[in-house]
């Protein structure tokens, strides 16, 4: 049996068991990948926490704060089992990238579909990333002594371009995601100091901020718009397959203990970032936590050049996935050195058009979560497994399966109609009330001795 991600090997093989399958897997004679275990997890964390962690904290407010903390977790735990299901789906159907899985399961149609969603999640996340470079960079400068308003620092359009030529664009060039783990490394400890800041503001700020009326109460009518916002933030399946054949040593094993520990890190740094946001702005809470802060808040401001950062460092995990979609539909998965820096360009080309005309996609944030992240992580990878399981139906991966695939198919049409229906309002640049010194007076406080 070929394994996916692996070439064809002789004889020397060994069991690994999964759950209460058997599966034959050859052991690999030479290392496939140039990841080890710890690079690999580093790249699913920061390919979780990207822009969607700043809107988490809003989550909790459409979702009502006790119950978003536990649809959080909830969340967590289906990411976790879903990419897991989609190695288990290549392996029993002998492929190793996330399309072939699919148009081995259902065929040209389904091939076509998921390519789309695959292709424009990340697509509309590097839109999102060079946004939120903008928007806090230019902040940051803000604050610079001698900068003046009108000087080309505090230009969006500027930064954007900037920060595409200088930083993302050669990034993105790289061809083995491997020699992104160190990236990876940076951005999560960016997101340790961003988590550690918000915080700190908790504490001090918070009593400050007027509590917002049933702020505390246990559930509200938003809560499968809420689960849509949830998801974006979580997504990490379209890059699974990149991530995985990476691997110095692919195996399920492997691969589920990679797992394990980078959802279970990544969701408690998002719980705790979301309930400290939350808790400091209660129903006042913002699509984008960083436009609560206000502008001469010195450490806040801190935090939002953290961030600018890190999602620089993020955007081009994206990029590697909308290149590979492109490679696989038009070329065949092959990319020579001229079309690979060619199909690089065009894509951050066009991202960056996009980001440059449009400083507000609250709306189309939401309904990318809803229409493309929850296919990618409750639908699909179920999908396939249950047309390719050869258990029992009454198996437990197969009941599961069968609760997240029904799951994802009700927050998909409930959230799309929802979102639709009572859209996230922009506030793009907007100072909050409690900012003006006549209101409340916290510029640059600390904590209490």
């Amino acid at each position: 049996m070929e394994r996916a991600g692996l070439e064809p090997l002789p004889a020397a093989a060994h069991q690994v068991e999964t759950d209460d399958q058997t599966a034959l897997v050859s052991k690999p004679k030479n290392k496939v990948g140039n990841s080890d275990m710890a690079s690999a997890g580093l790249n699913i964390i920061n390919s979780i926490i990207g822009s969607g962690i700043i809107g988490l904290p809003y989550s909790l407010k459409e979702a009502g704060f006790p119950l978003g903390v536990l649809l959080l977790f909830a969340v967590a735990y289906i990411t976790d089992y879903s990419i897991i299901l989609l190695i288990k789906g290549g392996n029993l159907s002998n492929t190793n990238t996330y399309q072939e899985l699919v148009r081995k399961t259902y065929g040209l149609v389904g091939y076509l579909i998921l390519s789309t969603l695959q292709f424009f999640y990340p697509f509309i996340a590097m839109i999102s990333y060079n946004i939120i470079t903008g928007d806090t960079v230019t902040k940051v400068f803000q604050r610079i002594p001698g900068v003046a308003p009108e000087n080309v620092l505090t230009d969006r359009h500027f930064i954007i371009l900037l920060t595409t030529i200088i930083f993302t664009l050669p990034i993105s060039l790289y061809r083995d995601i491997s020699k992104l783990a160190k990236v990876s490394l940076i951005s999560l400890i960016l997101t340790i100091v961003i988590l550690v800041i918000v915080m700190v503001r908790a504490v001090a700020l918070g009593p400050q901020v007027p509590k917002s009326e049933n702020a505390w109460v246990f559930a509200k009518p938003n809560a499968i718009q809420a689960i849509g916002v949830m998801s974006f933030a979580f997504i990490c399946n379209h890059n699974s397959f990149l991530i995985y054949g990476s691997l110095e040593e692919p195996s399920l094993k492997n691969w589920s203990r990679v797992t394990h520990v980078s959802v279970s890190l990544a969701a408690l740094i998002s719980v705790v970032f979301a309930s400290c946001g939350y808790m400091t702005f209660t129903g006042y809470t913002e699509g984008d936590i960083f436009e609560n802060y206000c502008r001469d808040d010195n450490l806040a401001t801190f935090g939002r050049f953290c961030y600018g950062i890190t999602v620089i460092l993020t955007f081009p995990l994206e990029c590697f996935v909308t290149r590979e979609v492109i490679a696989n539909v038009f070329f065949h998965g092959n990319l020579s050195t001229v079309c690979h820096i060619a199909v690089t360009v065009v894509i951050i080309a066009v991202a960056t058009g996009v980001s440059l005309m449009y400083d507000c996609l609250g709306i189309v944030l939401e309904l990318n979560g809803v229409l493309s992240a929850t296919p990618l992580v409750f639908i699909i990878p179920t999908a396939c497994y249950l047309r390719l399981s050869k258990e029992r139906w009454n198996h437990s991966d197969n009941l599961l399966s069968c609760m997240i695939l029904a799951l994802g198919v009700l927050v998909m049409t409930v959230g799309f109609a929802m979102t639709v229906l009572h859209p996230q309002e922009c506030s793009h640049g907007k100072e909050m009330f409690y900012c003006f010194p006549g209101n409340v007076s916290f510029h640059n406080s600390t904590l209490p001795p």
